[in-house]
């Protein structure tokens, strides 16, 4: 499960306003929840594009800080896209993605990128034990 922080000063509920609806517009139909770290996630068990098997995404809740967006993007791999001759899907849902978390975090991908490899440089500069 993947994390993305929104650009300072944003919100996700004032960027995604209507999650359950703007999950439904890129990934397909909602058919369930999933509990991840005390938050329920939307989960889309049949996305309407074939390379995705599932979908999970939603709002996981920190106190004291703003909520972060959670996604796990579950995909067929490519020998059975080529089996089913579902390969040229692969742009379509890689477009999917990269425009859901644009307009939910407001980050492109390259920034998106440099925020994760910041975060784990942090992390590597903390002692062990020190939070």
């Amino acid at each position: 499960m993947e994390e993305y922080k929104m650009r300072r000063g944003e919100y996700l509920e004032e960027r995604l306003p209507d999650m359950e609806a703007t999950i439904e517009e890129y990934f397909g139909p909602i058919s369930g929840t999933q509990e991840y770290k005390g938050s329920d996630l939307y989960v889309v068990g049949e996305p309407s594009n074939p390379v995705f098997e599932k979908v999970v995404a939603g709002a996981v809740a920190y106190d004291g800080k703003k909520d972060k967006l959670a996604v796990d993007f579950h995909e067929r791999s490519l020998d059975e896209l080529m089996e089913t001759g579902d390969v040229d899907a692969a742009g379509d849902a890689n477009e999917a993605k990269n425009e859901f978390l644009l307009e939910a975090t407001g980050r492109d991908a390259k920034a998106r990128r440099e925020s994760m490899k910041r975060d784990v440089e942090d992390d590597a500069d903390t002692p062990d034990g020190v939070s």
